[in-house]
């Protein structure tokens, strides 16, 4: 690979590095937040979940600009929303405020998991494109921890040290949008939307390696092969792509990871570590997540997309399995450590291939569309289940909600061994062949 596509591809993965610290940094900050504003266990979910429903609607609609004014300007605008929303939480003098600004930064997040995936994953050659679409992932993992280490070390200065928490990212999404104005536009987008043969054929000799005029004429028939596929979005058509985004994004959520992300010193309060000792640990999950994702980065090209869902299956079902048990029977001492193997499976597995798998199998004409539909299943379902988690948890007991999230997975399992197809090795028009219907 060519030092200047994995510039490229680092810039827009951090994007995810945003996505990941925005979405933790509120576990360090909702108890004071709640203590603060005295709510209610329903006025307290929905505070920590409205950043998600702003993702929800980020996801929805990121389609659109993605395809109007490019992936490019997309992520640049992306970090500007990220910065607003950073610096006026943080300055937030009452609840209503407070939630209308984490809820422009959800629509960041949502809006970058679906822009930077798909840049990526556009500018990638086949044979490393897993690797670097999962640097998304990679700095989603990586600003989660930054953020529960950075709500670690500020915890303690003072009633307001929640606000210093909120406010510390604005200084990554400044880095963000400014270095997104080095990296290119993206070639098949130039190609399929706006009809520029001459400038996607200088970006593709820039970043890759691979034959350039293949690579077009590639693009060019998987083009073609979209309007003879004709309909819209919906078409039956692309049944299959849509079907695979759909229940991938699903059982992702329904693996309880965002419940687990969002309420982490809440969850090791319950098994009885004191409140100090249970952020510690978030912190833990949080490095657990970073090191196993990097786990899936090196080997999501060599065993496949399919190969690390099949394991991850097997480790989720098993570790959600023995947390419910520990929390039916009571015996909290092992809990912890199956909450830290249970992030390491996600995070090689599920965590790892999300967004790769997603930015894969649509074609390039509805790939924002694809993206967006995937991202946006994803993110209602997340939003869900982080503002009832609280109720569920609270009403009854970590056993039953720990048992649904593990009987998910088994359907996941299902799922995976009889429907998933692979995709690795295989370039984007390759991949659109196969998965629109005849």
């Amino acid at each position: 690979m060519k030092k200047v596509l994995i510039f490229h591809a680092v810039v827009a993965s951090l994007g995810g590095f945003l996505f990941g610290f925005d979405t933790a940094v509120i576990s360090g900050a909702e108890q004071s937040i709640q203590k603060l504003w005295a709510l209610s266990d329903f006025e307290h979910g929905l505070a920590v979940a409205i950043a998600l429903y702003g993702t929800v609607l980020g996801a929805l609609f990121a389609g659109i600009p993605v395809n109007a004014i490019g992936r490019k300007k997309t992520l640049i605008w992306i970090g500007i929303l990220y910065f607003i929303s950073a610096l006026g939480s943080a300055l937030a003098p009452e609840i209503y405020s407070f939630m209308i600004l984490r809820f422009i930064g959800g629509v960041g997040v949502g809006a970058s998991s679906v822009a930077a995936p798909m840049y990526i994953s556009e500018i990638a050659p086949p044979k490393a494109r897993g690797r670097l679409v999962a640097l998304f992932q990679f700095n989603i993992t990586f600003g989660i921890v930054i953020a529960y280490l950075s709500n670690f070390l500020v915890a303690n200065i003072g009633e307001n040290a929640w606000r210093w928490m909120l406010g510390i990212e604005a200084i990554p999404a400044f880095i963000f949008a400014s270095l997104v104005f080095f990296v290119p536009k993206s070639p098949r987008w130039l190609i399929a939307l706006k009809n520029d043969e001459a400038a996607a054929r200088k970006i593709l000799e820039q970043v890759s390696n691979d034959n350039v005029d293949k690579a077009i004429d590639q693009i060019k028939e998987g083009i073609a092969l979209t309007k003879s596929a004709g309909g819209n979005f919906f078409s039956p058509k692309y049944r299959k792509p849509i079907m695979l985004a759909f229940l991938f994004a699903f059982f992702n959520q329904v693996s309880g990871i965002n419940a687990i992300i969002y309420f982490a010193p809440r969850i090791f309060e319950m098994t009885g570590l004191g409140a100090s000792s249970a952020l510690l640990s978030s912190t833990g999950v949080g490095i657990t997540n970073l090191v196993f994702c990097i786990v899936g980065i090196f080997i999501i090209d060599k065993l496949g997309r399919r190969s690390l869902m099949i394991i991850g299956s097997f480790g989720l079902i098993l570790t959600l399995s023995l947390i419910a048990y520990g929390f039916f029977a009571e015996q909290f001492g092992g809990i912890p450590a199956f909450l830290f193997i249970y992030i390491a499976f996600f995070s090689m597995s599920q965590g790892a291939v999300i967004w790769v798998f997603i930015s894969e199998i649509f074609p390039n004409k509805i790939r924002a569309q694809g993206q967006s539909f995937g991202s946006f299943t994803h993110w209602i379902l997340a939003a869900i289940i982080a503002n009832v988690f609280p109720y569920f948890a609270k009403s009854f007991g970590g056993g039953p909600v720990f048992s649904f999230f593990a009987f998910m997975m088994f359907l996941q399992l299902l799922f995976v061994w009889k429907i998933m197809p692979e995709t690795k090795n295989r370039s984007l028009e390759e991949l659109e062949k196969e998965l629109i219907s005849k």
